[in-house]
């Protein structure tokens, strides 16, 4: 839902940016000298830039992306011409040079492209959680929210997983959103075969997110499809179910809060020994207050891609939709993880974040 309404909520800024950018773009000396001349160019050109740069973007990376580029540079120009505004009044001068467009344009390309590197860049984020259970030591590797096709195709997949490989987890658990309604079959089958051969002690473990049965029907593979690739390449699908691991330890996936029917904490952890270490892949941060009275020692979680973008970074939280936006927290004795994600949705920008895949570090007290 939240993704929903940030969406809406561009397209309507985005109308209002173009019309706003026309404005601003006219004050520039090159337009004004030709507005003296001609009014209808005065607004026609700056049109054909804005409209340019909107159409280069869409084609060069999506429409939705170059919704979020206007959507910027317009914030960037209301900010300048408030500060323009500012100066103005505290110094009693009037500018002659339009220095806050230029201004307003410099802040854009750098918030942008910095926010686009944030994105395809991925880190190693590290965590090191104590338990007093006998499970020993155990290397934890996550990563949610690959959204296969936004950032990764099967090439540039396979060699993000060699690099999460050389950390020689015991595991590999991916707590949904693998992939996405613009995901092609190919690309997907290829990601498959690369967590088949992904080295792991004791596999790959995934529990759905709310795209990877896809919602439009569009993309040129089935659920099914994914379900079959996933299973024949080894991984193990966890649909509110629990597998006892090494005898040590469990991963318990739970279905996507999307799914109306998914069975609550008490009911998918009642046959679970709890004296063993209880590791729980649940998409959506959404449910903390029964997962921290439940025996669940680690949640992790993905979906909100870590805020995405800032202004809206706590949107989610504040609205009630996440219990937590990014990173660690503990509650009764249960640790939570929410991780930022691999790659991202449909926007290629991360401010306020970056994407990251995890290791945990678990070490018990007890042995």
């Amino acid at each position: 839902m939240i993704w929903v309404l940030m969406v809406i909520g561009a397209i309507a800024a985005s109308v209002f940016g173009i019309a706003f950018l026309v404005m601003s773009i006219g004050k520039f000396g090159f337009f004004k000298k030709i507005g003296k001349e001609n009014k209808f160019l005065k607004i026609l050109l700056p049109l054909v830039v804005v409209v340019g740069v909107f159409g280069f973007f869409s084609y060069a990376m999506s429409v939705i992306n170059a919704v979020v580029i206007i959507v910027y540079i317009t914030i960037f120009f209301l900010l300048s011409e408030l500060l323009a505004k500012i100066v103005s009044k505290i110094s009693g001068k009037k500018f002659s040079h339009y220095w806050q467009g230029l201004l307003a344009i410099v802040c854009s390309v750098f918030y942008l492209v910095c926010g686009y590197y944030l994105c395809v860049n991925v880190v190693e984020k590290d965590y090191n959680l104590i338990t007093d259970k006998k499970v020993g030591t155990l290397k934890i590797a996550m990563f949610a929210d690959s959204h296969i096709g936004a950032v990764f195709n099967g090439e540039s997949f396979a060699r993000q997983l060699k690099v999460i490989e050389k950390q020689s987890p015991d595991i590999l658990i991916i707590p949904g959103d693998y992939v996405d309604d613009e995901t092609k079959k190919s690309d997907m089958e290829a990601c498959c075969r690369a967590l088949g051969e992904f080295k792991a002690r004791f596999g790959v473990y995934f529990a759905y997110g709310n795209h990877d049965e896809g919602y439009f029907n569009k993309r040129d593979f089935s659920a099914e499809d994914l379900r079959e690739s996933l299973s024949k390449n080894g991984v193990h699908i966890l649909e509110d179910e629990a597998m006892l691991v090494d005898n040590r330890f469990y991963v318990v996936g739970r279905c996507d809060k999307s799914k109306i029917d998914r069975m609550s904490m008490d009911e998918l952890l009642q046959n679970v020994d709890n004296d063993k270490y209880i590791v729980v892949l649940d998409h959506e941060p959404n449910d903390y207050e029964n997962e921290a009275l439940s025996d669940a020692d680690l949640v992790v979680s993905g979906h909100t891609h870590g805020g995405q973008l800032i202004p809206i970074t706590y949107i989610g939280q504040w609205l009630g939709f996440n219990d937590r936006t990014y990173g660690y927290e503990k509650r009764n004795k249960t640790d939570f993880i929410v991780t930022s994600g691999i790659s991202d949705w449909a926007i290629k920008f991360k401010t306020g974040c970056r994407s990251e895949y995890v290791i945990i570090n678990v070490n018990s007290l007890a042995d």
